[in-house]
């Protein structure tokens, strides 16, 4: 074979693209990726592992502020400087480590985004490569704002790499990654200000839930500002001011950053993908159940770039695996999705999986749901925490749980229960008959339902 001609090649060396890339490598195939950033792809670069890093200090910021006089004489704070230099111990020596793995595997790398010439075919670091299936597998990148002055927005990768805080941050969007960075540099002592479109923030969770943590977001000094189209942005010399308008009316914020968070899309700007003969829409890539192109059949696309997309890391790979199957087996692997669970990592955890309230009343005749505020319950009241609700939906006539939505310490962890208890359609009686350690949070499930 060529030396740039392959069984496969892989666009994207995140979970996804390096899945299909190593399965196919070790039955032999001849495999090149390319990445026109760092090797390792969001999640472990720029994602959800980072995030997570800078989150740990700020669960123990919140615990010792919760337990001031009550055990805690001196509460923690928050050391940004230092906080991002542990974070990088984790981040730093990803996209080497990713490299290196790729490489003793017998993977040919390429650092740049390649375009398509033809349906077999790329351009990329002035080589032309031909391959017989190529997988594309880019990710999501953040929405582009088109307002006058939208380049002076910083982004999602800019708030993880912050080296100093700034006083007054606006975060424009408030899905789950501008709630959740809020929540961090509100407990990092900067001004925080969200404005939102819509009439409340995570429009895909719970409403009461979200009403909950939307209030106890403000007694954290969070402010948020609704029903609000952006217009333009301007930069000053140390501020930067965003107009925008309400009911038609124009209005407008200072502040020290602007941050785009109003969501993330398919990446695909770039690959010249009409060249190749591949369809796609807002959603991305159109795919098949075998997650192969509808309009080339040489091409796949998996992970948060495929229309059969959830932004999440553990889908992620599945997807990788099927697409690795498929080439290696033909199309013999449909992709099969259980229902996942999706967090929001403020402080509480907002968590949810299955059905919301509005979709189960559509699909099932009658429905039970169960919905407290349990700030009263052990648990809660051990560490002080001042947010503690639930809401868990059954079918009525079977006692089949169908959906449950968390917002609490460690809700992240706890909706895993409800997870595996819907994908295997576990009733209230299943749930309550077991046994968990006490006292847990997991315990409290039995009480939820």
């Amino acid at each position: 074979m060529e030396e740039n001609a392959f069984d496969v090649f892989v666009i994207g060396s995140g979970i996804a693209g390096q899945t299909v890339a190593k399965a196919c490598v070790d039955k032999g195939m001849k495999v090149g990726i390319a990445d026109n950033r760092e090797f390792g792809g969001t999640c472990a670069n720029r994602g959800c592992d980072p995030k997570k890093i800078l989150l740990g200090a700020m669960e123990t910021y919140e615990l010792s502020q919760n337990l001031k006089g009550k055990g805690i004489s001196k509460p923690a704070k928050v050391n940004w400087k230092q906080l991002q230099k542990y974070k990088r111990n984790f981040t730093t020596n990803i996209p080497a480590s990713t490299e290196r793995t790729l490489k003793e595997m017998g993977i040919k790398l390429y650092h740049q985004s390649p375009r398509f010439i033809d349906e077999n075919t790329l351009s990329v670091e002035g080589k032309t490569i031909t391959a017989h299936k190529i997988v594309i597998a880019t990710g999501q990148i953040p929405r582009t704002m088109t307002i006058p002055g939208a380049k002076h927005f910083k982004n999602s990768d800019d708030f993880l790499n912050l080296k100093k805080l700034p006083e007054h941050i606006v975060f424009v969007g408030g899905g789950y990654i501008g709630m959740e960075f809020a929540h961090m540099a509100a407990r990092a002592g900067a001004q925080v200000t969200i404005v939102d479109t819509g009439s409340r923030p995570l429009h895909a969770f719970d409403p009461d839930l979200v009403k909950e943590l939307r209030k106890y977001s403000e007694s954290l000094g969070i402010k948020f500002i609704f029903n609000a189209q952006p217009t333009k942005l301007k930069k000053k010399r140390k501020k930067l001011t965003l107009t925008y308008e309400v009911n038609g009316e124009e209005k407008s914020i200072e502040g020290s950053a602007m941050f785009n968070t109003a969501g993330r899309v398919p990446a695909l700007a770039g690959l010249d993908l009409e060249k190749g003969n591949v369809d796609f829409s807002d959603k991305g890539v159109e795919t098949n159940s075998f997650l192969q192109s509808r309009s080339n059949p040489n091409i796949y696309a998996c992970g948060d770039v495929s229309d059969k997309n959830l932004p999440l890391t553990p889908l992620s790979g599945r997807q990788g695996y099927v697409v690795a199957e498929n080439i290696l087996n033909g199309n013999k692997r449909e992709l099969e999705v259980p229902v996942i669970p999706s967090v929001v990592f403020t402080l509480p955890n907002l968590a949810t999986v299955g059905y919301s309230e509005e979709e189960a009343r559509a699909r099932y005749k009658n429905i039970r749901v169960n919905y407290q505020v349990a700030t009263g319950w052990f648990n809660a009241k051990r560490i002080n925490s001042p947010l503690y609700a639930y809401k868990v939906i059954m079918n009525a006539r079977t006692g089949e749980i169908v959906g449950a939505h968390i917002l609490g310490p460690d809700a992240g962890e706890t909706i895993n229960i409800f997870t595996m208890a819907i994908n295997n359609g576990m009733t209230d009686a299943d749930i309550k008959s077991t046994i968990f350690s006490y006292p847990s949070w997991v315990n409290d499930v039995k009480s939820m339902v």
